[in-house]
């Protein structure tokens, strides 16, 4: 049990380190339209992720609270999007293909706040897969193998081009493809670090797992829209994020619902 949950919380970020690995191997920049593509991909792996992995399995683990087994999950995700709110103002970061950062001034690198932005939506990704590994350790809650292992495939397919979206763009800056690579793998060792932390502390966890898993699920919508759907969405030709939007739910729906 202990090797196959190491497994599964590894998995998410050797997706991010897969794809920060295209800067040995693309001789050129990703392009406007291909980021939007691959932006609006993962916002859809993660809004299926949020529905399917951890909403619903939030409202079926407080059935025993009749009509009113909402709650948890609706408080638990009002937490989440407060939770990733209060992070936006408070930790320096900068969005790509953004010349103005967010929260405190800081004299941060920008390769640093770059690192830092990503980052911050790699977290609430990182707890979701602890929280879902610590309710499979505990076995008391309804979680399979299967559903766990397929929300950590699901995050590391959505994480593959979010490396390669950190590491291509700081090549073409001038960045050594070594270095570029690194970065791009820093920004996603937050999600193994989350999720160990998670699972370290599901003993204080398990009692109240509905709300943890809705709370994950609310940081993760957070990121989409405050995030994703705008990056997605900039542009010509920005249909081609909403296609890609729409594959990525798709994916990540078939493989909850398939391996689940």
């Amino acid at each position: 049990m202990t090797q196959e949950i190491l497994k599964g919380i590894l998995i998410p970020f050797l997706g991010t380190a897969c794809g920060a690995a295209c800067v040995f191997f693309m001789k050129k920049s990703i392009n406007a339209l291909l980021q939007r593509a691959l932006t609006g991909f993962a916002a859809g792996v993660m809004v299926a992720a949020s529905i399917w992995s951890l909403l619903i399995p939030a409202m079926e683990q407080a059935e025993a609270m009749g009509k009113l087994s909402f709650i948890p999950a609706a408080a638990g995700f009002w937490l989440g999007i407060l939770f990733l709110l209060l992070l936006d103002h408070i930790v320096p970061h900068l969005h790509m293909n953004s010349k103005q950062a967010e929260g405190p001034e800081s004299r941060l690198q920008k390769t640093t706040m770059l690192i830092l932005a990503v980052a911050l939506h790699n977290l609430p990704e990182g707890m979701a897969v602890g929280m879902v590994y610590a309710g499979l350790l505990t076995g008391g809650a309804k979680i399979t193998a299967a559903s766990a292992a397929a929300l950590a495939v699901g995050i590391a397919i959505q994480n593959f081009p979010e490396g390669a979206i950190i590491s291509m763009p700081l090549k073409s800056e001038g960045v050594k493809k070594s270095k570029a690579f690194l970065y791009g793998v820093l920004s996603g060792v937050v999600e193994p670090v989350g999720a160990v932390l998670t699972i370290l502390a599901s003993e204080f966890i398990l009692p109240a797992l509905p709300y943890f898993l809705s709370f994950a699920a609310g940081a993760m919508i957070y990121v989409v829209v405050e995030e994703l759907i705008p990056e997605m969405s900039s542009g010509e030709h920005s249909n081609i994020g909403t296609l890609l939007f729409a594959a990525g739910f798709s994916v990540m729906m078939i493989l909850d619902v398939a391996l689940g």
